[in-house]
């Protein structure tokens, strides 16, 4: 089984798919962590290597070619796998690749403070960055993929996390896995 967790920043989908991978056996593949880790190897941080990324197609592209080749490694391993990632859904389903796809969602505001408080800043900073990063997927993925975020179309479960801790939202989850 392969869940596809997307949102936007500070929306809990890193969160709850590490409840997911750390409770229920699921192998974690998360396109943040890779797209962090890629920043830190370039010395840049999250901003700087997003901007990078609207100069060259080539980064996002090389990006989501290593998230599919683990995905697709473990799943033919037959791990369950849980993917976290902004557009892991729709080019897990441009490539029909059977999946149960989640979008998670909070009001901004909501996401700044979570940020604001997972990164030990500022809530007008926290909202800034979110916005800033936000602009650049919008443009990146519509020029890269032709993908429409706002087109919620392709998730088969979209969860508002504003009120809902991230054990609630995977036992939601996993109620839909069941059937």
């Amino acid at each position: 089984m392969i869940i596809a967790i997307g949102g936007p920043p500070g929306s809990g989908k890193t969160t709850v798919a590490e409840r997911l991978a750390e409770g229920f056996g699921y192998a974690l593949v998360s396109a943040g962590a890779r797209f962090r880790e890629m920043a830190k190897a370039r010395g840049m941080d999250i901003l700087a290597f997003s901007r990078a990324a609207e100069a060259d197609p080539g980064i996002d592209r090389e990006l989501d070619r290593l998230v599919l080749e683990e995905v697709l490694r473990r799943d033919a391993m037959g791990d369950d796998i849980v993917v976290d990632g902004r557009i892991q859904a729709y080019l897990l389903s441009q490539r029909r690749i059977p999946c149960l796809k989640v979008w998670i969602d909070a009001p901004v505001d909501v996401r700044a403070r979570r940020v604001e408080e997972r990164e030990r800043g500022s809530a007008a900073a926290a909202r800034h960055e979110i916005e800033v990063r936000e602009r650049s997927e919008r443009t990146r993925y519509r020029e890269v993929y032709g993908i429409d975020l706002d087109d919620r179309g392709v998730y088969d479960l979209v969860v508002d996390s504003s009120e809902k801790t991230p054990e609630r939202i995977v036992e939601t989850i996993l109620a839909r896995v069941a059937g």
